[in-house]
């Protein structure tokens, strides 16, 4: 079986995450394709993560698929007429199928050696595209029905590349699907001195987080774009989860939160 390196040895560490969180809290989230992917997933990479990553780390992961659950169901409800969602770097992302949105196209776009690997572990749903390219390139828009509504998620890839080029991606995505959304996950610049902790814990030594954002609004005026929302990871993990969690977890997701070290920046386009 294939072992990546670098970036795209990320792949694993979201899924892994998602298998933990199902596994121990599903009242908090629940993705059943992603347990089942597991299963196909060699079992010395699975097992690498999970005994290097703390509880907060897998709460961490999901608390971010928690939130963009909810922000896509917002937006196809306020797109009953139809509308599409783009996941960028979508890696082994199973949201098509954990969502059960049949009428809602997905666009599942990613590196071509990340497709294949995706591939290999999931059967593509009626109602996704999957489409290898370099999401930096924009080829990706001409197989993308761009009719409809679209909503863009950027999950857990930005932080990977400069600010130059994250911002002159945006502001390109902007002049080719003007009227579009964009969500995606930022730390400050203290939580990515973290994170790159915990992904050199994981054994990943080449993915290193060189992108961050301290202030939400400055960042969508410095891209020309209005901002729409920012929010925090945890508030609906510390509501539901409470003393479940060990006491660490929830003193690290209070800090995170209050101190805004991970964030999420939704922009209008």
């Amino acid at each position: 079986m294939q072992n990546l390196q670098g970036v795209a040895d990320t792949t694993y560490i979201p899924l892994v995450a998602r298998i933990y969180v199902t596994e121990h809290f599903p009242e908090f989230f629940c993705d059943e394709k992603a347990v089942e992917v597991g299963k196909k997933i060699p079992p010395e990479a699975l097992n690498r993560i999970r005994k290097k990553s703390s509880e907060y780390a897998m709460i961490a992961s999901v608390a971010r698929y928690h939130v963009l659950d909810r922000v896509v169901r917002t937006f196809v409800s306020e797109h009953p007429e139809g509308c599409g969602i783009i996941n960028l770097g979508a890696g082994l992302e199973t949201m098509a199928a954990r969502l059960n949105l049949p009428k809602v196209m997905f666009y599942e776009v990613d590196l071509p050696e990340t497709v294949e690997l995706r591939e290999a572990f999931l059967e593509p749903l009626p109602n996704e595209v999957v489409i290898a390219g370099d999401m930096f390139e924009l080829s990706w828009i001409h197989k993308i029905d761009t009719t409809v509504p679209l909503l863009i998620i950027v999950s857990g890839v930005f932080q990977y590349f400069s600010e130059e080029k994250n911002t002159s991606f945006i502001q390109a995505l902007s002049r080719h699907l003007p009227d579009s959304e964009i969500i995606f996950d930022s730390t400050n610049e203290v939580g990515a001195k973290y994170a790159n902790r915990y992904v050199k814990k994981t054994g990943n030594v080449s993915a290193e987080i060189c992108f961050y954002i301290n202030d939400a609004q400055e960042f969508a005026h410095k891209v020309g774009m209005r901002l729409l929302d920012e929010r925090v990871f945890y508030t609906e993990a510390r509501q539901l989860l409470g003393k479940k969690l060990k006491l660490y977890t929830r003193i690290a997701m209070k800090v995170c939160d209050d101190k805004k070290r991970a964030i999420f920046v939704h922009l209008q386009l």
